[in-house]
Parts: C-alpha cells; structure tokens; sequence
C-alpha cells in the first residue's frame, strides 16, 4: 500500500483517540457523574466544584467582592446586564478567562484585580464549580 492510502486511516485513528480521550478524566470517572477531568485545555489541575463553591463566595482583597456578588447565585444572576452568567459555563472557558485576567492579557476594572491573587488550584476549583452549576446560558439553536 501506498502512504498516501495510509494517511487517511492514521488521521482517522488519531481523531478517533483523541475524541476518546477527552471524554473522560483518564480514571474511569466523567463530568456527568461529578468529577472534575483530570486536566483541561487551560493546563490546569483537575477543579474541586465544593472548593470552587467556598471561594466563589468569599470576598476578594483586591475589590472586597466575591463572584456571586457580582454574578449572582450559583452564577446565574448578574447584577448589571453586561456582567455574564457563569453557571453551567465551560469550565475551560472559564479557566482561560481567569488565567488571562491574572496574566493582564484580558483586561477588566473589577475582574483584572480580583484574578491577580489566583493560583492555578484556586482557578480549576472556580471553574469546576461555576461549571457544574446549572445552566441558564442560551445559544441560538433551533432559532433560525
């Protein structure tokens, strides 16, 4: 056979592996069952959603505010209309967003400062909560 017939099939193989692969923590557990992966795409630690749930309610040195002050309950009740809900949210997307609020990369007058403090734990933990929180997100499915 030649490469060139080989090629499809190993790109078939890898997509296929790598699908598997991220549908589980590597230990048998999954997300729907409540546990955190054991990594994700932000190079993070595996997130602790009761953790997550203690800090999302203490207050920050930075601002004196705490996620749910601004973000409501469970992330799902903003104070401003601008301020996103964060329940259900990805928790990837999430940990990105803090990273980069930490790093100064993203940039915000309230959530800049309040990411700065952050460890890596510390973030994992507030996206595996905010994340397994239910959702109230909406996307345009089914709208057209």
């Amino acid at each position: 056979m030649s490469k060139a017939v080989h090629a499809p099939r190993l790109a078939l193989a890898l997509t296929a592996v790598l699908a598997l692969s991220a549908c589980g923590g590597g230990d048998g557990s999954t997300a729907a069952e409540g546990h955190a992966p054991a990594s994700s795409s932000a190079g993070l630690p595996a997130g602790r959603a009761p953790i997550g749930e203690q800090l999302a309610t203490a207050k920050g040195k930075a601002t004196a505010q705490s996620c749910i002050d601004c973000h409501g309950a469970e992330g799902n009740a903003p104070i401003d209309a601008s301020y996103p809900k964060l329940g259900g949210q990805y928790p990837d997307y999430l940990a990105h967003a803090l990273k980069e609020y930490r790093s100064g990369a993203r940039q915000h007058a309230l959530m800049t400062p309040q990411a700065t403090d952050l460890n890596d734990q510390e973030i994992a933990d507030l996206a595996a909560y905010f994340g397994s929180r239910e959702s109230q997100l909406k996307d345009l499915h089914g709208a057209f």
